[in-house]
């Protein structure tokens, strides 16, 4: 019986059975970056939707000068709105499955050290810093980087991104077993 995990990182194993040093190929900055950017396009649309749904009443020409007065008034509002909501949207995706929709596209994925999904915990830690304060973590993280090429919250929530291997061919990966 055999399965095609494609969620799971690319190894290379060496050594005995129980005692095997895994290789896992980390994404790339050009990679990570691509995978934000598209989530921030499809996010930034979504909250674009929804703000123009709910500021709808206000368009009538009755409120056209007070709308001028609220949209101004809103703009530190509009920004914890949207970065919660892009702290919602990572946090739900990382913890779920390790990848958001640019992640998925680009083929990569969060994890913790090992290669294993993360928790809610440090889904939500990992995902604060994108949401909220996205140069500081990466500049942060480029100065104090190391081998494993991690923002701060990266580093603080103990989770990586990693390469998902290519899917495998079904016709070389059948094994057929009889009891």
């Amino acid at each position: 019986m055999s399965s095609s995990n494609n969620d799971s990182p690319p190894v290379s194993r060496i050594g005995d059975a129980d005692n095997r040093p895994v290789e896992v190929i980390l994404a790339s900055w050009v990679d990570r970056f691509l995978a934000w950017l598209i989530d921030f396009i499809i996010v930034s649309i979504a909250l674009g939707i929804l703000f123009v749904l709910l500021s709808f009443p206000f368009w009538f020409p009755d409120f056209s000068n007070g709308m001028a007065v609220l949209h101004r008034n809103f703009g530190s509002l509009h920004y914890l709105v949207t970065s919660s909501a892009f702290f919602a949207y990572w946090t739900y995706f990382e913890h779920t499955s390790g990848k958001s929709i640019g992640k998925r596209l680009l083929k990569i994925k969060s994890t913790d050290l090992s290669g294993k999904d993360i928790d809610i915990k440090n889904a939500a830690l990992e995902s604060f810093g994108k949401s909220f304060l996205l140069p500081i973590d990466v500049i942060l993280g480029w100065l104090f980087t190391n081998n494993k090429r991690q923002r701060i919250f990266n580093k603080i929530s103990n989770t990586i991104v990693i390469k998902l291997k290519p899917e495998d061919k079904l016709a070389e990966n059948i094994r057929y077993r009889k009891d």
